[in-house]
């Protein structure tokens, strides 16, 4: 099959140093290439995981509502830390 691409300046310069490299011909590099990305793509499977879920219990007197504003005030905290260095 015949077909033109536009490749971009990154991939061609690697298309050249494997060329070179290994002594072969664009048409083998290039072929080697989609097959071998071709082949990695095939494989990928959808992780499966599942969820156990567990009571969370806090302890008497934390605000569950505020939790939030917890995070916030903990990130804003570090930020000034990280300024003032």
């Amino acid at each position: 099959m015949r077909t033109t691409l536009t490749i971009e300046p990154d991939v061609a310069l690697r298309i050249k140093r494997a060329m070179a490299q290994r002594k072969l011909p664009l048409k083998r590099v290039i072929n080697d290439a989609l097959r071998a990305g071709l082949a990695v793509a095939g494989k990928d499977k959808p992780v499966e995981f599942s969820v156990e879920p567990h009571p969370c219990k806090f302890k008497p007197g934390v605000d569950l509502d505020r939790l939030n504003q917890l995070v916030d005030e903990l990130d804003a905290e570090a930020s000034l830390k990280g300024l003032s260095r």
